[in-house]
């Protein structure tokens, strides 16, 4: 399911000006808030990112894990806690993480390398081997049927309202083998949509995340596929396409991607295997 937006910090009412049919009228228009959350590890600030209120902790351990610090620091000892209220900030826009025996040296080189990250980008071979060494390898198991895996879209609609009321939200969600969605979570930011719904499973399921799948909204970039392998996740399905580095991480670590999901159609990049009804070896016309 959805996690429900706190509605007055997640999505604000303006004035604007709408020009439709050649005549101009004032109206009110529902706006998704983008606000900095400050991430903490052990009472140190290590990186803010520009997200929409709401499932803040899920964000916290999605992020974490998505960045290698959970599997580098033993996360399953991990428990992260929303610092707003020691701090006598307005809204909730800090979070602290405790992980124990997470020594200062690791932390200074873990923000070090997420400032060079942020800053200038990382070329698309060291960012397939930096993820296959926190990656597990994902498991063969995790099948679902084309019909089920195409009404997923559907689903994924019907659970957006916040993006109904605003049009300016990403979704990402988890699914099972039935096609069913357990999870969904929207952001303004693709990267912090998935890093909630994660973050939510981790909390719910443990690690790895074997029994999901993943669905995202937009394109299928190569973050997407790297914080879906980072969790164990064997399968992402996007509405849009896939990004060239994103197929090669699949390629390379055994993932099944699909993009352009539809009700009668979608493009299955790597790991066809997975998906029943499907037929890899027909000619290609």
């Amino acid at each position: 399911m959805l996690a429900d937006f706190d509605r007055e910090a997640a999505v604000r009412r303006f004035a604007v000006t709408r020009w439709r049919h050649a005549r101009g009228s004032q109206e009110t228009d529902l706006l998704v808030v983008e606000e900095p959350l400050e991430i903490r590890v052990n009472g140190q600030a290590l990186a803010v990112v520009m997200r929409t209120p709401g499932a803040d902790l899920e964000l916290a351990y999605g992020f974490l894990l998505a960045e290698g610090i959970f599997a580098d620091a033993g996360g399953a000892a991990m428990t992260c806690t929303e610092a707003h209220e020691e701090l006598g900030l307005a809204i909730p826009n800090v979070v602290n993480c405790e992980i124990p025996n997470f020594s200062m040296a690791e932390f200074e080189k873990q923000r070090r390398r997420l400032t060079a990250t942020s800053s200038c980008g990382i070329c698309g071979r060291a960012s397939l081997e930096r993820v296959f060494l926190h990656a597990p390898a994902p498991r063969g198991d995790f099948e679902i049927s084309l019909p089920s895996l195409l009404q997923l879209p559907r689903q994924l609609r019907e659970q957006q309202t916040a993006f109904a009321q605003t049009g300016g939200l990403h979704a990402a969600a988890l699914f099972n083998t039935q096609g069913e969605i357990s999870a969904a979570r929207e952001d303004i930011g693709r990267h912090n949509a998935v890093d909630k719904v994660i973050g939510w499973a981790l909390q719910q399921s443990g690690f790895p995340l074997h029994a999901c799948g993943l669905l995202v909204s937009g394109r299928l970039s190569f973050e997407m596929a790297q914080k879906a392998l980072l969790a164990g996740i064997s399968m992402v399905v996007a509405i849009s396409a896939a990004s060239a580095l994103a197929v090669e991480l699949a390629e390379e670590s055994g993932m099944t991607l699909a993009g352009f999901l539809r009700e009668q159609h979608a493009v299955v990049y790597t790991g066809a295997q997975r998906i029943r009804g499907m037929h890899p070896d027909m000619p290609v016309q």
